[in-house]
């Protein structure tokens, strides 16, 4: 893939009105480039890796970068626990001002994988995630999740997919 550029997700694809339909095939096994990339950041309060705010923190998140018309980076958010308390999640956006939001930019390589199945699988993700990455040739700096759809949509869907984005080196 081209420097910043993410798979194709079509939001127009969009039955329920809330999140586009997922297709894996284009994220299956991709490796990103990301130099600069912009993204803003927001976090949650978790319980035992279980966010407590995601919805209100997503909704006001998605409002500011819709406002400010910055989401012209591609739908991706990159999701990442650093304790069992606290998650950090990166909306990627475009170049544009976002009044009130942390940006922050990623530079590096980033290695994918599709997983289908509940949340609480998490655990066995981030286990074949490792050995994805270390099949590669690669070493594990950090790994995010990108969970495609909210708990609502995956059900309408009948598939709960969650790509495993891994930075290497």
């Amino acid at each position: 893939m081209h420097v910043n550029q993410i798979p194709p997700y079509d939001p127009t694809d969009n039955p329920t009105g809330c999140c586009p339909r997922f297709h894996p095939e284009a994220w299956e096994d991709q490796e990103l480039h990301f130099s600069g990339k912009p993204f803003v950041k927001a976090s949650t309060i978790s319980l035992f890796h279980v966010p407590l705010n995601m919805g209100s923190v997503f909704g006001k998140t998605w409002g500011a970068i819709h406002q400010a018309h910055a989401d012209t980076g591609g739908f991706m958010v990159l999701s990442h626990d650093d304790s069992a308390w606290h998650g950090e999640h990166l909306f990627a956006v475009g170049d544009e001002d976002i009044p009130g939001a942390e940006v922050v930019r990623l530079d590096g390589t980033f290695l994918t994988k599709v997983f289908e199945g509940p949340y609480s699988h998490a655990k066995e993700w981030c286990g074949e995630m490792e050995r994805h990455v270390a099949k590669k040739g690669r070493h594990l700096q950090k790994l995010y999740f990108f969970y495609t759809t909210c708990p609502k949509c995956a059900k309408v869907y009948g598939k709960n997919y969650v790509v495993g984005v891994a930075q290497v080196v």
